[in-house]
């Protein structure tokens, strides 16, 4: 079964009694981890106990395909002589695991719990289709944090330290983090020892905190992009690369931005002004980017955004299958979008405003 968002808090501190294992997989790594230890801990008190855990790969799997049900099996030795779950761990699991867990999940109790963890899986995935479909088993997927669920993390990281965040600081946070939570937690985590005391987080610590970081050389890139700047656009993805940065995050970053101008964008063509469309965005524009996507946001229509975010798409599934460096095929998509807001930014107010609609 599938287990929707609103369950997801719950379940993971209280699994369903019939369920005899769990899939966790998505784009999000480090949210994966965060909730499969959760789950684990809600089996066993120390998840690491080699008396009542084991874990396996998903490669070691496909080499010893008994491995699973002998492992579930086993007797677990609780200290307090037995009676609990016991804990199994495949970690990086695949499709080719599949065949394996179905057999398993067909015989098996509920004195084992399996924990399946995986990275991005399509809808089409025999893995996460038979999680979903098992009805002694529930899969679970984790997404990049966004808007109420990162601004969520942000505070309650933030406040275990007695610290708040003022909006600008907040904003800039929001749209620097969330693709990876475990990130998201140690650049807050890091923030937090910058500050060195309980107080307000203002703008100019988020950015001496966090500012330095891959995510700033990737803002570089898509700023350069967006605004139709092909030499600033070569030197920042130079630079961006330099740096580590993989050409899929630097796609999505500028899907992300992308959606942002659309948003604001249907905003104006609905009679909005630039400076309350980019206020009423989640989270908002913050002041030292407002007039670059304000003059963005003049420069673009609805439709030409649409075309520029369906290349982005289109570049990152590329960079996925077909086997064409990342680096190259990012950085042509990203080059057609600084093409096309070159080109919209010549066009007459009167076309690119017909263009909204």
């Amino acid at each position: 079964m599938k287990i929707t968002a609103a369950r997801i808090k719950n379940f993971l501190a209280k699994p369903d009694a019939g369920i005899a294992g769990v899939l966790i997989y998505g784009p999000d790594q480090g949210l994966v981890a965060e909730r499969a230890e959760a789950l684990a801990k809600a089996i066993v008190d120390d998840p690491s106990d080699p008396f009542r855990t084991a874990s396996i790969t998903g490669a070691a799997l496909k080499q010893d395909p008994a491995r699973l049900a002998d492992e579930a099996g086993a007797i677990s030795f609780a200290p307090s002589g037995g009676g609990s779950r016991r804990l199994v761990r495949l970690r990086q699991a695949t499709d080719d695991a599949a065949p394996v867990i179905n057999d398993y999940l067909a015989t098996a109790t509920t004195d084992a719990l399996v924990i399946a963890d995986a990275g991005s899986l399509g809808p089409r995935s025999k893995l996460r289709k038979l999680f979903e479909k098992a009805k002694n088993a529930a899969a679970l997927a984790c997404y990049e944090d966004g808007g109420q669920a990162l601004g969520q993390v942000i505070s309650e990281t933030l406040g275990r330290h007695d610290l708040t965040a003022s909006p600008d600081a907040r904003a800039f946070l929001a749209g620097h983090l969330g693709s990876d939570r475990a990130v998201t937690r140690m650049e807050l985590e890091k923030l937090a020892l910058y500050m060195g005391r309980p107080g307000r987080v203002e703008l100019d610590d988020a950015m001496a905190a966090i500012g330095d970081s891959a995510a700033t050389s990737i803002d570089a890139v898509v700023f350069a992009a967006a605004s139709g700047d092909a030499p600033a656009l070569d030197a920042t993805l130079r630079r961006a690369f330099g740096e580590g940065a993989q050409p899929v995050t630097v796609l999505r970053a500028a899907a992300r931005y992308i959606m942002r101008l659309h948003r604001a964008a249907g905003l104006v063509a609905r009679g909005r002004s630039p400076t309350d469309a980019m206020k009423m965005l989640r989270p908002p524009v913050i002041y030292l980017h407002q007039e670059m996507f304000a003059a963005q946001l003049r420069q673009w229509g609805s439709n030409e955004l649409s075309r520029a975010l369906d290349i982005l798409l289109d570049a990152e599934l590329a960079c996925k299958t077909t086997g064409m460096p990342a680096n190259e095929v990012s950085g042509r998509a990203l080059l057609r979008i600084s093409q096309a807001a070159r080109a919209a930014n010549r066009r007459s107010p009167i076309s690119r405003q017909g263009g909204r609609g």
